[in-house]
């Protein structure tokens, strides 16, 4: 039987210095995004919006992928607007059709410069329909695709661009494109806090499932990707967002009672 090393080892075990620190010592530079390019899903609301301003803010031209929120046509123009030379564009996306995304990411990444430097799987959706039991297997499979394949489908497309960006250097159209800024792509997932721990007092359990699931991707791809691209993943707890509308008072003061600080929303 054939046995597959990770690349970046030998013999199973990691190649020291796979990865080299920036030559940056000052702390704002190292955060600077200036020149780069960024995707970011669900980005017409909530975090994938906020995501996208910050980014912009720190230099990077940004592409918004929305499903049905076509307000981020409009957000993306105003991206452009409000920050100096920043280019922001809407891109309608249906994350759960694997091909849809290969094509959103060759024309996000054509529009843009031709390199992909951020993706930021964060699109997803919540499950509202209470028990397992007296729900239909459907809104289950559902969510599983919304929040766990289409991050699959998202990290095959960008790592091909991070692989083909940091180890092809038979590519010299993309290595004009690139210059010396390209280091190393990023893969950032949105995950939550629902990932490792039960939530109460509502009914998550489809929905927490997914994010377990993305927790444990995000540490086997860092290893698969550790020669060409950071992987990371953020376990967001209760923010105030379209997502968390359909939420009762009784859930906020039951969330408000396991917070020693008393309150549960970050906006």
């Amino acid at each position: 039987m054939a046995v597959y090393y990770q690349e970046g080892q030998q013999g199973g075990i990691f190649q020291h210095d796979n990865t080299r620190p920036p030559s940056e010592t000052q702390v704002f530079p190292l955060l600077s995004l200036k020149g780069k390019t960024a995707i970011v899903t669900g980005g017409g609301d909530g975090f994938g919006l906020a995501i996208a301003e910050a980014f912009a803010e720190a230099g990077a031209n940004v592409a918004l992928w929305y499903n049905n929120n076509k307000s981020a046509v409009d957000k993306a123009a105003n991206i452009s607007a409000t920050y100096n030379r920043i280019e922001g564009k809407a891109y309608q996306v249906e994350v759960t059709d694997e091909e849809a995304v290969n094509t959103a990411v060759d024309n996000s990444v054509k529009d843009l410069g031709g390199v992909l430097d951020v993706f930021v799987a964060n699109a997803g959706i919540s499950w509202y329909t209470g028990n397992i039991i007296d729900s239909d297997t459907d809104t289950f499979k559902n969510i599983l695709d919304v929040n766990l394949l289409s991050v699959y489908y998202a990290a095959k497309a960008a790592g091909k661009y991070f692989r083909r960006q940091k180890l092809d250097a038979s590519d010299k159209e993309l290595d004009n494109k690139k210059a010396a800024r390209y280091s190393h792509g990023s893969f950032i997932i949105t995950s939550s806090i629902a990932a490792t721990r039960q939530l109460m007092p509502q009914y998550l359990t489809p929905y927490g499932i997914s994010k377990a699931a993305l927790n444990q991707f995000t540490r086997c791809l860092a290893g698969e990707w550790v020669q060409f691209a950071r992987v990371n993943s953020v376990s967001a707890g209760y923010v105030l967002t379209k997502l968390t509308e359909p939420a009762t008072e009784i859930m906020f003061e039951a969330w408000k009672g396991r917070v020693p600080m008393g309150q549960c929303w970050g906006n």
